[in-house]
C-alpha cells in the first residue's frame, strides 16, 4: 500500500512512519507549518525523512494557522502543566487541525497517485481532541470516498486510533526508531519541559510500555504528580 505518512516529527508520528516503512511502502513524509511554537518536530521530521531516504514535504499553511485563534500552540497563551484528563488541556485545541491537514493529504496522496495517508492519532487523544476520534475518522472517510469517487480510491490508515501511547513505544521500539530524534513538548524550549500535557504522556507511555525513555526533560518527575492528579 503506497502511503504518505503526515508526520509533525513528534514520537507519535515518526512511529508511524518507521511502521509504514516496514511494513507497507512509504512514499513520503508531508509536514504542515501552521505557526505552532515547537517547530522543532518539523526539522525532527525532516530528519526522519532522510533516514528513511523518502521525500518530505513541508505546507505552509501559517495564515489558515492565525486564523484559527486561541489554542495556546499557535498564540500567545501560556502552555498549561498537568496531564491531558484534565480540562485545562483544551486550550491546546487548533480547531479543525487534523480536517484541514487531511483534506490537504488526500489531495497530495490523489495527484501522486498514492493510496493512503496515514496518520498517528490514538486513544490518549480522544478525551482532548475530538478531530481524533473513530467518529471523526470514519466521518472523513466518507467525505472523502465522496469527494474523490471516480477518481481515486485512498484509505485513511490509522493503526493507532485504539491503541495508547505506550503501545506506539512499543512498536516503535520493534522497528527500530530512535526516540531521542523525535519532538513533543508544546512549549518549544531547548529541551522537553517535563511538565505539559503531551510531556507527560510521553514520559508516562515510557514507563508503561518498559521502554528506556532516552528524552532529556527539564522537570522529569513531574509527571507522576500530574498521572496521579489527572487519573484522580
Amino acid at each position: 500500500m503506497k502511503t504518505i505518512v503526515i508526520c509533525s516529527g513528534g514520537l507519535d508520528s515518526v512511529s508511524l512512519a518507521h511502521k509504514v516503512a516496514a511494513e507497507h511502502e512509504l512514499a513520503g513524509l508531508l509536514s504542515f507549518d501552521y505557526g505552532q511554537r515547537h517547530v522543532k518536530e518539523v526539522e525532527c521530521a525532516a530528519s526522519c525523512a532522510r533516514r528513511l531516504g523518502v521525500p518530505h514535504k513541508v505546507v505552509d499553511i501559517r495564515q489558515i494557522g492565525a486564523a484559527l485563534s486561541g489554542s495556546a500552540l499557535t498564540d500567545d497563551v501560556d502552555v498549561p502543566d498537568g496531564h491531558y484528563a484534565e480540562d485545562t488541556m483544551k486550550i491546546t485545541i487548533v480547531p479543525n487541525r487534523n480536517a484541514i491537514m487531511l483534506t490537504i493529504a488526500f489531495g497530495m496522496a490523489a495527484a501522486e497517485k498514492a493510496e493512503a495517508v496515514a496518520m498517528a492519532v490514538h486513544g490518549g487523544d480522544h478525551f482532548i481532541y475530538p478531530d481524533c476520534r473513530p467518529g471523526f475518522v470514519n466521518a472523513f472517510q466518507t467525505m472523502q470516498d465522496a469527494a474523490l469517487e471516480g477518481y481515486a480510491d485512498i484509505t485513511l490508515y490509522t493503526p493507532y486510533l485504539h491503541g495508547s501511547k505506550a503501545d506506539i513505544v512499543t512498536d516503535g521500539a520493534r522497528h527500530g526508531m530512535p526516540f531521542a530524534e523525535t519532538w513533543s513538548c508544546y512549549k518549544g524550549g531547548a529541551r522537553h519541559c517535563g511538565r505539559c500535557g503531551t510531556c507527560v504522556e510521553r514520559r508516562e507511555a515510557f514507563h508503561l510500555a518498559g521502554v528506556a525513555d532516552p528524552t532529556e526533560y527539564a522537570d522529569p518527575d513531574y509527571w507522576l504528580t500530574a498521572v496521579a492528579k489527572g487519573g484522580a
